[in-house]
């Protein structure tokens, strides 16, 4: 399960559960202004940035993975 991080690891913005933000794949947390200043790469680790799933998101099950 991610570990949904309440704050951009650069600026310290707050982030809500349904906010936008990006994460690593170590789960580094960046709002979408210090993403883009970025340019989608994690200052920590050189990873690249992808868009967090929201909470509260409804997970279906694929069909091919039975």
């Amino acid at each position: 399960m991610l570990e949904m991080r309440k704050n951009c690891e650069k600026c310290s913005e707050q982030l809500h559960d349904k906010s936008d933000a990006y994460i690593c794949v170590h789960e580094c947390t960046y709002c979408p202004s210090c993403t883009a200043e970025m340019n989608h790469i994690c200052m920590n680790c050189n990873g690249e940035l992808v868009r967090r799933p929201k909470a509260g998101a409804q997970i279906i099950s694929c069909p091919l993975s039975k």
